[in-house]
């Protein structure tokens, strides 16, 4: 490719956040903001409040990351565990867990990351990028 072609801009990647509590949902979203990581495309949420829901968007499959909130009614982390089971070539999924000493039971799930509540803004960010070059194959360039 020449320099004098236009790039097209990369397609946004696909985030699916799943929780029962819209208050989660929208915390996580803002917390993401539009870009996890300057090496990555920006991100469009997709936020998901019941597990049918959570389903169907993975069956429709185009979700790149999945977030979901062990905390929710019914729980993410057995939703996880389905989930690993069930879908072909399953995306990258981050367990939100109730406290850091539950990160045990993201490892049950199967979960490829987990981060506690309270979601903290950098380390959210930080673990949705690590899992999002893995599933794009991007590797972070040294400075």
């Amino acid at each position: 490719m020449s320099s004098a072609e236009p790039t097209s801009p990369a397609a946004p990647l696909v985030v699916l956040v799943y929780a029962s509590d819209r208050n989660t949902r929208e915390n996580v979203r803002l917390t993401l903001g539009r870009r996890v990581a300057a090496d990555l495309p920006p991100i469009q949420v997709l936020e998901v409040a019941t597990q049918p829901a959570v389903i169907s968007a993975m069956d429709r499959g185009g979700i790149d990351l999945a977030i979901l909130d062990g905390e929710a009614v019914p729980g993410g982390m057995g939703l996880c565990r389905q989930l690993k089971d069930e879908v072909f070539d399953c995306p990258p999924v981050l367990v939100l867990t109730g406290r850091p000493d539950d990160a045990w039971l993201a490892t049950w799930s199967r979960a490829d990351g987990a981060v506690s509540h309270p979601i903290d803004p950098v380390r959210l960010p930080e673990a949705a990028a690590v899992l999002l070059r893995a599933r794009t194959g991007t590797s972070v360039q040294p400075a």
